[in-house]
């Protein structure tokens, strides 16, 4: 074994060990301790606390309604794209649309959803009259439903591309009935697929923290539960560690949820490129729901590229660029736009260095111990971003690192290490095995074959690994909500603080610079991945 893939793996396992497990490690410790030792009395007073079980209850419950919904949404979006026919652009539109919550902050969500339906709000204004109640339940649904939807389609989207369409055709002329034909063809297979959406939205509404902050209201939920207890006039540490490894739970379960639903899933082996006969009845319907569903979305975020153009919206509707040009002029936020451009592309460039350098250790080496990151990637896409920040503020407290921009990307990077290290892996791992070989009997090193081989063909991979790094550490809250200082905060947080101030033209002007460069860095990633497909 070549030393230079162990001095890699080495240094890898380590950066893990001192910015994972460690900081899980005091986070646990912390939960038990208390002047006398180590005790179970925080767990036993957390436990007594009504309030604390009633936002555990509420949060359990919105998520779980939440997951319902987003998990039918997705389904139904990613059906209409892969069994109908739908006018074809129009499904393109359908796939580029509904990522674009994925752009924006979530604590942005719930300031466009007080824009839109508040009492002035451009959705009241033109029904002309109140709909429901924004703050609370309502908002918090209505939130989650759009912050979870991208992901959830983006999944079952892809399981739909291993559905094989001809067992739909024979289904058909066997004489199977449309709900039969439609269980056993269609949901049977996607069984998996749905299972974890389900978890996915779950998790994501149980953990987020940016939609609570804005609209949450009086509705108490875990996340705001415990920016209170660490954050509040009197922050407690000991209880803020309980509530943290409380929101593990929901982990947890997610993961036994799916190892049992892993018996559901079955592989075809060749899949046929058959398209679906038209039909127009459900052609329509799907076309209809799949529009209506994307441009509601769409509809609550209309308001956040208006308001900040018009002098005083709702009540001065005359054209302006003041607002605008006032973020602009304004050194504070042009430095916190800056600081997380410099956190983001930090994150991008070596996160997606690190998870890269670990996809290649476990599939393109005979390392022993290289399963070992596939054990890190399962524990860091389990951990939620305000737990990881909890942990680090802990275990750092006190150090160099506290208050740097250091510790907010090396949070980032393990926080969202999981889906950019599967991406390389995949890739990886469907390379011709034989290249390391060919490359050492022509006399080339390791890393000149993984430079000259590897790395060119699995371009396109980098650069989506690059694009997801880069437009997650733009708009993440709740990783870095208890790391941010007065000299390193980000647009986010800066999001979090102005809100206390009511300015919300400046927080929809930050919104549409988080935006717009998130789609610049989405648009070059894709033409770059396009054009070395082609090359």
């Amino acid at each position: 074994m070549k030393p230079e893939m162990r001095i890699i793996f080495t240094v890898i396992l380590l950066l893990f060990v001192v910015f994972l497990f460690l900081p899980l490690l005091i986070l646990l410790v912390r939960s038990f301790e208390s002047d006398q030792g180590l005790t179970l009395g925080h767990y036993v007073s957390i436990g007594s606390n009504r309030e604390f079980i009633a936002a555990i209850g509420n949060s359990v419950k919105i998520s779980g309604i939440t997951a319902v919904i987003t998990t039918v949404l997705g389904f139904i979006l990613a059906y209409s794209i892969h069994c109908t026919k739908i006018y074809r652009p129009v499904k393109g539109l359908l796939k580029t649309v509904i990522i674009i919550p994925m752009l924006l902050p979530t604590i942005t969500y719930g300031f466009a959803i007080m824009y839109s339906f508040g009492n002035q709000g451009l959705i009241t204004r033109l029904a002309g009259r109140n709909l429901f109640e924004i703050y609370g339940w309502n908002g918090l649904l209505i939130g989650y439903v759009i912050y979870t939807l991208p992901p959830v389609f983006l999944l079952i989207h892809n399981a739909f591309k291993y559905i094989d369409k001809k067992f739909i055709i024979v289904s058909k002329l066997m004489g199977d009935g449309t709900m039969r034909s439609f269980l056993n063809t269609i949901l049977r297979p996607l069984a998996g697929a749905l299972g974890g959406a389900f978890v996915l939205s779950f998790i994501l509404s149980f953990t987020d923290f940016g939609i609570p902050a804005s609209v949450g209201g009086t509705y108490p939920v875990v996340a705001t539960q415990l920016y209170q207890v660490m954050l509040g006039s009197i922050p407690d540490f000991n209880q803020g560690a309980v509530i943290a490894v409380m929101m593990l739970l929901p982990a947890v379960f997610g993961i036994w949820l799916l190892n049992y639903l892993e018996k559901w899933n079955f592989h075809y082996d060749k899949l046929s490129d058959i398209e679906l006969p038209r039909q127009r009845i459900r052609d329509i319907a799907f076309g209809v729901m799949s529009s209506v569903i994307v441009m509601g979305m769409l509809s609550i975020f209309a308001v956040m590229f208006i308001a900040p153009w018009l002098s005083s919206y709702p009540y001065d509707m005359t054209f302006t660029i003041k607002h605008v040009r006032d973020v602009f002029q304004s050194t504070d936020l042009t430095g916190v736009y800056r600081n997380s451009l410099w956190v983001a592309f930090l994150t991008a460039l070596f996160g997606t260095l690190m998870a890269y350098g670990s996809a290649l250790l476990n599939v393109r080496t005979s390392l022993k111990t290289r399963s070992a990151v596939d054990i890190v990637s399962m524990i860091t896409n389990t951990v939620p971003g305000m737990v990881l920040g909890i942990s680090y503020l802990l275990f750092f407290n006190g150090s160099s690192l506290k208050g740097t921009f250091i510790i907010i990307v090396l949070c980032n990077i393990v926080h969202f290490f999981t889906t950019p290290y599967l991406m390389a892996k995949n890739s990886l791992s469907k390379m011709n095995s034989s290249w390391e070989t060919t490359g050492e009997l022509l006399g080339d090193s390791w890393f000149k074959t993984v430079y000259r081989v590897l790395l060119p063909n699995s371009a396109s991979t980098v650069m989506e690994m690059f694009s997801y790094y880069f437009i997650n550490a733009m708009v993440t809250i709740s990783g870095i909500i208890f790391l941010v200082s007065a000299q390193t905060s980000l647009v986010a947080s800066k999001i979090k603080e102005l809100q206390h101030f009511a300015k919300f033209n400046e927080i929809f002007v930050l919104s549409m610079l988080i935006f717009f460069t998130n789609l610049i860095i989405k648009l070059v990633c894709d033409a770059l991945q396009r054009r070395t497909a082609q090359r």
